[in-house]
């Protein structure tokens, strides 16, 4: 059986998910790490994730097949000179950061090009650090590849087999297209939601009332503006160009919806809640698409001792397993509301039923 070798440089939540996932899915592979945490390279030494552990990117990376960039991006010109000078002619070089236009830049200038893949899995955690990681995050995540023109035909192939192995989806992209898409699906909700946020912050009342009553929906729409500072602050200046015309255009949408709003403007104004009703409707419903959707039921209960527990010991009776479990307070009423998600339609299907009979009134959510 063939042996495969894959070197990381830095080993933190992302790093250290693929290096677990490889670790689970990939037979005979060999790790090779470093990171500037060297409690990171350790604790992956311990639980048998990392095979060597480097003290600096040196001759340990020199056998490797695969080579993972995944150190912060103000690294990566440092990184790419050292990498060249230890990697084999036939190490595929990739990285795991979510702008792809600057890296590429870099690898042209190192000239590496026939060698370099860009990577980005899209998957991620609010949690930080190689502890923090896990194999299963990569699990029907999209994972974006951007080779080089460069690049052979056959390692790209190689490269995607082993994505999939890995229990991800790998799409292949121009890494410009990638930037653009991105820059629409990501980093402007992100640039939006810290606005919102500021923008509710500056006009709350000395006694912060809107901050005291912010639920729903404000919550769902602003929960990315909890992300890091740091990592937005290089994401907003490796992908500025994207993100700057789109949130033109978005502006723009803005303002005619102002002007709809002065304008008492029914007809448009409904035209713009429903044509986005049933585009967000498509994301779910779409059958084409890889990833499943999510299994999940909410339930009003009564915020008292024991009404949790009624309902978990239900389904545990009926051995339907919970994926994953949270309440929402209402600060509207004395209430909360149970959020559940299941493993499966069949599951779900069987909860709500359980739910129904003893008099809750369980809702599907997206």
């Amino acid at each position: 059986m063939s042996h495969t070798t894959c070197g990381f440089i830095g080993l933190g939540l992302i790093g250290g998910s693929i290096a677990r996932a490889l670790k689970k899915y990939v037979p005979n592979v060999e790790i090779v790490a470093y990171d500037i945490n060297r409690e990171a390279l350790l604790l992956a030494k311990e639980e048998a994730v990392a095979d060597v552990i480097a003290d600096a990117i040196d001759e340990s990376f020199a056998g490797c097949d695969y080579l993972f960039l995944c150190a912060p991006v103000q690294k990566n010109d440092a990184n790419l000179a050292a990498v060249k000078s230890v990697m084999k002619p036939d190490c595929l070089l990739t990285d795991v950061g979510s702008v792809k236009t600057a890296i590429h830049e870099a690898v042209r200038e190192a000239g590496l090009e026939s060698r370099f893949i860009g990577g980005h899995p899209m998957a991620g955690s609010e949690r930080v650090g190689f502890a923090s990681s896990k194999s299963s995050l990569l699990e029907n995540a999209y994972y974006i590849l951007t080779p080089t023109a460069a690049v052979p035909p056959r390692k790209l192939e190689d490269y995607r087999e082993l994505v999939a192995k890995m229990g991800a989806i790998p799409l292949v992209l121009d890494y410009r297209k990638h930037d653009y898409v991105t820059a629409a699906i990501s980093h402007l909700p992100h640039v939006i939601a810290a606005s919102l946020v500021n923008l509710v912050r500056e006009h709350d009342s000395e006694d912060g009332i809107m901050k005291m009553v912010a639920a729903g929906g404000f919550k769902d729409i602003t929960r990315i503006a909890s992300s890091s500072a740091a990592m937005w602050q290089q994401i907003c200046l490796t992908n500025g160009s994207n993100i700057s015309s789109l949130l033109t255009d978005y502006i723009q949408s803005l303002t005619e919806f102002r002007e709809q709003l002065d304008g008492k403007k029914g007809d448009s104004l409904y035209g713009q809640f429903e044509s986005a009703r049933v585009y967000r409707d498509s994301f779910i419903s779409a059958s084409s698409g890889p990833i499943k959707p999510v299994y999940g039921i909410s339930v009003d209960i009564d915020d008292k001792t024991g009404a949790l527990a009624r309902i978990v010991t239900l389904l545990a009776e009926h051995d339907i397993s919970i994926k994953n479990i949270g309440i929402t307070h209402n600060r509207e009423s004395e209430d909360g509301v149970l959020k559940l998600e299941f493993y499966g339609e069949g599951a779900l299907a069987e909860a709500a039923g359980l739910l129904a009979a003893e008099g809750y009134a369980p809702r599907t959510r997206a």
